[in-house]
């Protein structure tokens, strides 16, 4: 189960995810995609299996990924202070993968209907699904 986790600016959310699955799913081979080196070098210090940073890494373990995971900015380009390169958000978008988006109402993006929670509480809400979708394959 190739499990991609995105992020970019410091990495918290992908930090946490990362913290999070590990916990819940310690066999889940977890694929860390930092839109920068920072947030590569926090979801590897939180325990993913393997990172990479940048455009083309994101473009490439799109196109395999069982599940994507990250902000909702991952799928829209020139998101998170333009981070997010207009190839890196159709790979994403395009990729056959279940996608775990957490929204985040920042950058002018904002999701109608999605809950004002904690970071903390999105982060448990995304790593439950994950269990379910794998409990489901």
């Amino acid at each position: 189960m190739r499990t991609v986790i995105i992020d970019g600016q410091g990495g918290k959310m992908g930090k946490m995810l990362v913290e999070q699955l590990k916990k819940s799913l310690p066999s889940l081979e977890l694929i860390a995609i930092g839109t920068n080196s920072i947030a590569t070098a926090a979801m590897m210090k939180a325990g993913a299996d393997h990172g990479a940073t940048g455009e083309n890494p994101a473009v490439v373990v799109s196109s395999d990924a069982d599940i994507i995971i990250g902000p909702i900015g991952i799928v829209i380009a020139d998101s998170m202070l333009g981070e997010v390169t207009p190839v890196m958000a159709k790979a994403i978008g395009q990729s056959k993968a279940e996608k775990i988006l957490i929204p985040v109402n920042k950058c002018n993006n904002h999701v109608v209907g999605s809950r004002d929670l904690p970071l903390s509480e999105h982060i448990k809400l995304a790593v439950e699904l994950v269990e379910s979708i794998i409990n489901e394959m």
